[in-house]
């Protein structure tokens, strides 16, 4: 029986990875799975639409599920799931779920008890990671950084003391920004690479430190997303007390509780949560 139709069980929620920019990047798997759904949700019905005639599907049902929408959404697919039917998810490119929607599907589709399946393939953070030149055993996903104000900078805080490899997305229009405050938060000699138009005609990796990536960027008009993958903080001498004191503060602006903020920044500088604890209570030496 297909997965279209009414199962006398659970519903299926299938996400399916989509290619980032070469659409040989479709598996056998991916366009059976969509093939079979009862509903295939996506970002814009017009790039989903144009991928689906590629594959030679044709879906009975488009929904949309954007930042705006998904939570609506979210409801309508769970009715979909609890009449036993499959409902696919895709985005515009790459994974569901990785800095696209799909978060809240997964969860409404949890709750109600439903299978929750992936079907892996093309993802811009990996792909981006693996040709960086940059460790890639221990990394993290900060995925788009905040436009502005204090949240943006409380994140850059966070990431000029992280340890390990770091990913980042960014539009082309505000590449130039994000790479000069990058280099002012982490310092203008971390190394960098700077990805784009993955796995298209014109793909570029270019590879140096931050501060020569945002001259460069700054200098010409960039094309095409971006992924930027920076390495992570060396090791550093015991910071001494106005730097745990700033990075404390960092995470307080970003909305830690007291008790939080000062578990996370003596994890990040390996120090005792008792010194960060009274640091922010101003009284080094008292508990």
């Amino acid at each position: 029986m297909s997965g279209a139709a009414a199962r006398a069980g659970r519903g299926r929620l299938v996400l399916v990875a989509t290619p980032i920019g070469n659409l040989g990047d479709l598996s056998a798997r991916a366009v059976a799975e969509l093939g079979d759904a009862a509903a295939v949700v996506c970002e814009d019905t017009r790039r989903t639409g144009r991928l689906l005639a590629h594959a030679g599907v044709r879906a009975p049902r488009l929904l949309v599920a954007n930042e705006h929408t998904e939570a609506a959404c979210a409801a309508e697919v769970r009715g979909l799931l609890d009449a036993g039917l499959s409902v696919a998810v895709v985005t515009d490119a790459g994974t569901p779920g990785i800095s696209d929607p799909g978060e809240r599907l997964v969860r409404a589709a949890i709750d109600g008890g439903h299978d929750v399946l992936a079907v892996p393939g093309p993802s811009a953070l990996l792909a981006a990671l693996v040709v960086s030149g940059l460790p890639t055993d221990r990394f993290v996903m900060e995925g788009f950084l905040p436009r502005s104000g204090k949240d943006r900078a409380a994140r850059l805080a966070e990431v000029a003391t992280e340890a390990r490899t770091l990913v980042l997305y960014e539009a082309p229009h505000r590449l130039a920004r994000t790479l000069a405050d990058l280099a002012a938060a982490c310092g203008a000699d971390r190394p960098v690479a700077v990805v784009r138009e993955l796995t298209k005609l014109h793909e570029q990796v270019w590879r140096g430190t931050v501060g020569e990536a945002a001259e460069r960027a700054a200098s010409a008009e960039p094309i095409g997303e971006h992924v930027i993958v920076v390495g992570g903080a060396p090791p550093s001498a015991e910071p001494d007390d106005d730097e745990l004191r700033r990075a404390l503060q960092a995470a307080r602006a970003a909305g830690r509780s007291g008790k939080d903020a000062a578990a996370e920044v003596a994890g990040a500088y390996g120090v005792s949560r008792r010194r960060v604890y009274e640091l922010g209570l101003g009284r080094p030496g008292d508990r």
